[in-house]
C-alpha cells in the first residue's frame, strides 16, 4: 500500500537559472518528446517504430521581482530543477541543458494585481543529477 507521507508536493520545489536559486518561481514543466518514424516492413502486419530527434520543452512561471528574463534575452542558459519534500524517500535534481526562451514578456501587468511572469523554452539535453530511489 503506497505510504501517503512519500508523495512528494509541489511546495518543496525549487528552480535554479545558471545555479541561482528563483525564488519568484512557483510552477516549472519540462518534457521531452521523441520523433518515432513508422515503419511497414514486409511479413509483418504491425507497424514498427524507430526512434528518431528529441525534442525538449518547458515554462516556468511565477512573479515578476526583477527584470533579469529581459536582460538575459534570448541567451541560452541551463536550469535545475530541485524536489526536496523532507518527507520523501530522497530529493531529485533535472539538469535541463541549453535552454532558450521562446519569447520575452517585456509587460503584463494590470492595476491591482500581483504581476506574473512565464517564459516559455526549449532545451537541448537534461541530466538525471539525483534520483529518488524508494528504500
Amino acid at each position: 500500500m503506497l505510504d501517503a507521507s512519500r508523495v512528494i508536493l509541489g511546495t518543496y520545489g525549487q528552480a535554479y537559472i545558471d545555479g541561482v536559486w528563483q525564488t519568484h518561481i512557483n510552477k516549472l514543466e519540462a518534457s521531452v518528446e521523441m520523433e518515432k518514424r513508422e515503419l511497414n516492413l514486409v511479413g509483418n502486419d504491425w507497424k514498427v517504430h524507430k526512434n528518431g530527434i528529441k525534442k525538449g520543452t518547458g515554462t516556468m512561471s511565477g512573479y515578476k521581482v526583477t527584470s533579469d528574463m529581459i536582460q538575459r534575452g534570448f541567451s541560452k542558459f541551463d536550469i535545475i530543477s530541485k524536489l526536496d519534500d523532507p518527507e520523501a524517500f530522497g530529493h531529485e535534481r533535472v539538469r535541463l541543458i541549453r535552454c532558450s526562451p521562446d519569447k520575452i514578456q517585456l509587460a503584463n501587468w494590470t492595476a491591482g494585481e500581483e504581476v506574473q511572469e512565464e517564459t516559455t523554452f526549449t532545451f537541448e539535453g537534461y541530466e538525471l543529477l539525483d534520483p529518488i530511489v524508494a528504500n
